[in-house]
C-alpha cells in the first residue's frame, strides 16, 4: 500500500515537473528572442515575444492549479510537501521572468530604428550570464541538485556588476549629448530587466535549497530595511544623507542615494564630510535604475520636490516621505561655499534619520 502511494505521488510530481520544464523552456526562448530582436532591430520578433507571454501566463495558472490539487488530494508531508510549496514559488518566479522578456521586447519596439552610440554586445554579455542561470536553476529543481543551485547563485553578482557598467556608460553618453532621452530610458530599463532575470533565478535556487535541505536560505540572513534618498542631481544633499546614514552604523539597514539627472558629486561636499571624519571621496552619483536590488527597497525619501515622482505607485508595501531640507548647492553663490549652510543641512538630515530609524526599530539608537 505504501509503495502504491509513493508511485502515485511520483507520477503526480513528474507531471508537474514536466509542465514546469515546458514553461521554463518557453521563458528562455522569449528571453533569447528579445535579445535577438534588439540586436537585429526585428520588430516582428519583438511583437511575437509580447504575444507569446499569454502562453506563459496560461502555463503559470495550470501549474498553480496542479500544485494546489496535489496538496489537496494527496495531502503530502515532509519532502513531498516542500516540493509542492517550492513548485508554487518557482512557478511565480518563472512567470515574472516571462514578464521581463515581454518588457524587453516592448523596449525594443520603443527604440525603433534609432542609432545607438554604444556596443549592443554589452547587453548580450549580461544575457549570456542571466539566461543560463534560469536554465540551471530549473535544472537544479528538476534534478533536486542542491550543489548546482549553490553554484548558479554565485553568478548573480557578476550580472549586477555588468548592469552597473552598462548603466554608467549610458548615463555618460546621455550627458555628452550622444544619446537621446528617448533611447536612454528604454536602454536603462533593458539593463534593469536582464539584471532582474538573474535575481529571479537566484530566488529559484534558494527555493531549491529549501526543497533539498529543508533550510530556507532567505531566512538565514536578517531581513534588512532598505532606504533610498532621491533628489534632482545626486551631487550634494542626497549624497550627504547617504553618508550620514552610513555613519550611524545601524544594523539591518541598507542605504543608497540617486538623482533624476545625476551630476558629479560636489567636491565641496566631499571636503565638508572629510571635516566630519567621513571619507566620501569614492562616491559616485547614479540614477535610480543603478541602485542595486531596487525592488527590495521599502522606503523612498524625496529630498527635492522632483524626487516625489519616483515614489512607488500603490498597491505596494514601499512608502515615500518628503523631507524639506535646503540643498547647499541651491543656495546663492555667495553662500554655497559657507560651511554654515552645509552644517545646517547636515544637522537636519541627521535628526530626520535618527527619528526614522528609531521609529522603525521601536527603540533609541545607541
Amino acid at each position: 500500500m505504501s509503495m502504491h502511494l509513493e508511485e502515485k505521488l511520483q507520477r503526480a510530481m513528474d507531471g508537474i515537473r514536466s509542465r514546469l520544464a515546458e514553461m521554463s523552456g518557453l521563458v528562455e526562448r522569449s528571453l533569447l528572442d528579445s535579445l535577438r530582436a534588439f540586436h537585429d532591430r526585428n520588430r516582428q520578433l519583438a511583437y511575437s515575444v509580447v504575444l507569446r507571454d499569454r502562453r506563459v501566463d496560461e502555463l503559470e495558472k495550470q501549474i498553480d492549479r496542479l500544485a494546489l490539487e496535489f496538496l489537496v488530494k494527496e495531502q503530502p508531508v515532509a519532502s513531498h510537501l516542500r516540493f509542492a510549496y517550492v513548485t508554487i514559488k518557482i512557478n511565480q518566479e518563472l512567470e515574472r521572468i516571462g514578464d521581463y522578456a515581454e518588457s524587453l521586447s516592448r523596449q525594443v519596439l520603443k527604440l525603433g530604428n534609432q542609432a545607438l552610440p554604444m556596443r549592443q554586445e554589452r547587453f548580450q554579455e549580461m544575457a549570456n550570464l542571466a539566461i543560463p542561470m534560469v536554465s540551471d536553476a530549473v535544472r537544479a529543481f528538476l534534478q533536486q541538485d542542491a550543489d548546482l543551485a549553490r553554484r548558479t547563485m554565485r553568478t548573480e553578482e557578476l550580472v549586477n556588476g555588468l548592469r552597473d557598467q552598462v548603466n554608467e556608460e549610458l548615463v555618460e553618453l546621455s550627458r555628452a549629448g550622444r544619446l537621446s532621452l528617448e533611447a536612454l530610458l528604454p536602454l536603462l530599463t533593458m539593463a534593469r530587466r536582464i539584471e532582474r532575470v538573474s535575481d529571479q533565478a537566484k530566488n529559484i535556487c534558494e527555493e531549491v535549497l529549501y526543497m533539498c535541505t529543508g533550510e530556507y536560505a532567505k531566512h538565514r540572513k536578517e531581513e534588512a530595511y532598505r532606504i533610498v534618498f532621491v533628489d534632482q542631481s545626486n551631487d550634494c544633499l542626497s549624497q550627504m544623507a547617504e553618508a550620514i546614514a552610513a555613519e550611524l552604523r545601524a544594523e539591518s539597514f541598507i542605504f543608497s542615494s540617486s538623482g533624476l539627472e545625476p551630476r558629479p558629486v560636489s567636491a565641496r561636499l566631499i571636503r565638508f564630510l572629510k571635516g566630519k571624519g567621513i571619507d566620501w571621496s569614492t562616491a559616485k552619483s547614479k540614477t535610480l535604475d543603478q541602485v542595486p536590488n531596487l525592488d527590495h527597497y521599502q522606503i523612498y525619501i524625496a529630498l527635492s520636490p522632483e524626487g516625489r515622482s519616483v515614489f512607488p505607485v500603490p498597491p505596494t508595501k514601499a512608502v515615500g516621505f518628503e523631507w524639506v531640507v535646503p540643498d547647499p548647492m541651491s543656495q546663492p553663490e555667495n553662500q554655497s561655499d559657507n560651511d554654515t549652510v552645509y552644517e545646517a543641512a547636515y544637522q537636519a538630515l541627521d535628526e530626520h534619520l535618527r527619528e526614522l530609524i528609531e521609529a522603525i526599530l521601536g527603540e533609541p539608537l545607541e
